[in-house]
């Protein structure tokens, strides 16, 4: 059974979490600010972006403007 992707954004600190169930073992550095939780059988259990709006801002214009608020 799939686990579901949960995500959480810190507007304070800007980092946008997106993870589902499991106990980080180590992180990788996939680009800069950009990491990625594996847990202990090397599987992707999360994704951090530090500078999120930064990051993904050639992401979130197009998107906003498909979004309905």
């Amino acid at each position: 059974m799939k686990q579901s992707l949960r995500s959480f954004y810190d507007e304070e600190s800007d980092i946008l979490y997106i993870a589902r169930e499991g106990e980080e073992e180590e992180f990788v550095e996939i680009q800069p600010n950009v990491n990625v939780e594996l847990d202990k059988e090397q599987q992707v259990i999360g994704i951090e972006i530090i500078g999120a709006s930064e990051v993904l801002k050639d992401v979130l214009e197009p998107l906003g403007h498909k979004v309905k608020l």
